[in-house]
């Protein structure tokens, strides 16, 4: 798939089927969000893929989006080394980076998913579900499996309403 038409393609997925993800498409996955880019290269990102029941219930109680995390095959948990930071804003966004690429990834290989991020209100609770190590900082859960098939459509404004050139000399 082209990067624009990808980038332009991806739609935040919610629905899943209940088929199977192959342990070689989140690898593929892992795989994208490793190369991110990040500050001197730290790579501060760190994952945990969640499959079990159990252990995804556990976590849909800690987010109104319970459903979505509950049903969802596979759940890739996002997290910040903080032991392995140079800079907490840079990293922040390398990570960022590194959830779109995954992403993006998963939208390539025919998959879905979605960028869950309100459940950073109970950071603390998930990392003692998951037992992560305590430099571990939540940054995100990205929820992924075979999309239920359905349109998904979505808006974007103007540029000309986001873009503001710049401004030479004293005069606007």
């Amino acid at each position: 798939m082209d990067t624009i038409e990808a980038i332009k393609t991806r739609r935040s997925v919610r629905g899943f089927t209940d088929e199977n993800v192959s342990d070689e498409m989140i690898e593929q996955v892992l795989e994208a969000g490793r190369w991110a880019p990040s500050g001197l290269n730290n790579q501060a990102w760190r994952f945990i893929v969640v499959r079990n029941p159990d252990t995804r219930l556990a976590l849909s109680k800690l987010t109104e989006y319970g459903p979505t995390i509950k049903n969802a095959p596979v759940l890739i948990v996002v997290f910040l080394d903080k032991d392995h930071m140079y800079h907490y804003t840079k990293d922040v966004q390398s990570v960022g980076a590194c959830i779109q690429n995954m992403l993006l990834a998963l939208h390539s290989l025919g998959l879905g998913g979605v960028w869950l991020g309100e459940i950073l209100k109970n950071k603390e609770k998930v990392n003692k579900v998951l037992d992560a190590p305590e430099s571990y900082e939540l940054m995100a859960v990205v929820a992924s499996g075979h999309p239920v098939r359905k349109d998904r459509v979505s808006e974007r404004k103007a540029l000309s309403h986001l873009v503001f050139r710049e401004r030479f000399g004293v005069n606007w």
